[in-house]
């Protein structure tokens, strides 16, 4: 039979709680994983683009749990996170703003904040910033200012050019007269100029109303801003991603020598193991169930612990 203390043992493991963060127009919210046992470190996840929330789902579609499962295995190797609900999703959502006056910079400032907020939860000197997807821009996007509550970055499925050219590849297979219309709009707000009346099959991507935080986004460049950027970073990529391609995770790498960089091999953009198939591979997106491709948080773990440990 099992005394009492064998048993709680047995049952112990990660400690969840729910995290705020002081903010304007309310305060933004998270959940903090710690480890059982002691804290090496602790990171913020920082999710992708679109009404992503803090376990890195989208109502209906997307529903793989990619940051949840991320924080899972990173707990089990001694890093605790705080993923977070970004502007306007999820419990973060009276801190939204009105669309017409987001910029890019306001997830740049947050990540920052909520950084120094993950350092003090964690009695941790700094904090490291896990960017998946766009959220590896806007973690690149924080560091320019400097901040030592940033420990370094690790970049996951991260774009290496400028969302413009993304963007361009992406929208390839639209039928002309619309991949045309697409492009104008796109060459338009990249010089800064709003598009007034956009085709209705395109309202998703330039509504008038998202058109100023395009125009604040559109003009970075991951690379240029990597190349500015002196801490330790991680670049993470799989083979099989339909988002973005390997060729983003080397203008990342080309832009930093010192960078670590570790290709996936059969992992896309959701961070598990998939076909290149596009049905195939997007099946995994609907399935909270199937882990993380194996290697994917013991790479990250061993990046963030041998840094940490500098």
């Amino acid at each position: 039979m099992l005394t009492l203390l064998a048993a709680t043992a047995l049952l112990a493991g990660p400690t969840a709680a729910d995290v705020t963060l002081p903010a304007q127009p309310a305060p933004l919210a998270g959940t903090l994983l710690s480890p059982e046992g002691a804290t090496s470190a602790v990171a913020v996840i920082l999710p992708g683009s679109g009404p992503t929330d803090r376990d890195g789902n989208q109502a209906p579609a997307i529903r793989a749990s990619t940051y949840r499962l991320l924080a899972e295995g990173l707990a089990a190797e001694g890093i605790a996170t705080v993923r977070i609900d970004k502007r306007g999703i999820g419990a973060s959502a009276a801190a939204g703003f009105d669309e017409t006056k987001l910029r890019f910079s306001d997830y740049a400032f947050d990540a920052r904040a909520w950084a120094a907020e993950a350092a003090r939860l964690t009695n941790q000197p700094c904090a490291w910033l896990i960017g998946h997807s766009e959220g590896a821009l806007v973690a690149l996007q924080a560091v320019q200012e400097g901040d030592d509550k940033i420990c370094g970055l690790v970049l996951l499925s991260g774009a290496g050019r400028p969302a413009g050219v993304v963007l361009r590849e992406q929208l390839t297979a639209l039928p002309d007269p619309l991949k045309t219309q697409a492009y104008d709009a796109l060459t338009e707000l990249e010089a800064g100029r709003t598009v007034a009346d956009p085709p209705a099959a395109l309202a998703a991507l330039f509504r008038p109303s998202v058109q100023p935080y395009l125009i604040s986004w559109l003009p970075l460049d991951p690379a240029m801003l990597l190349a500015a950027y002196d801490g330790p970073v991680f670049i993470g990529q799989g083979t099989t991603d339909i988002q973005v391609g390997v060729v983003d995770a080397q203008a990342l790498a080309a832009a930093d020598p010192d960078a670590t960089l570790k290709l996936w091999d059969g992992v896309n953009h959701v961070l598990k193991t998939a076909p290149a198939d596009r049905a195939g591979n997007l099946a995994t997106y609907a399935d909270p169930d199937l882990p993380l491709a194996p290697g994917v948080t013991q790479d990250v773990a061993a990046f963030i612990r041998t840094n940490a440990a500098r």
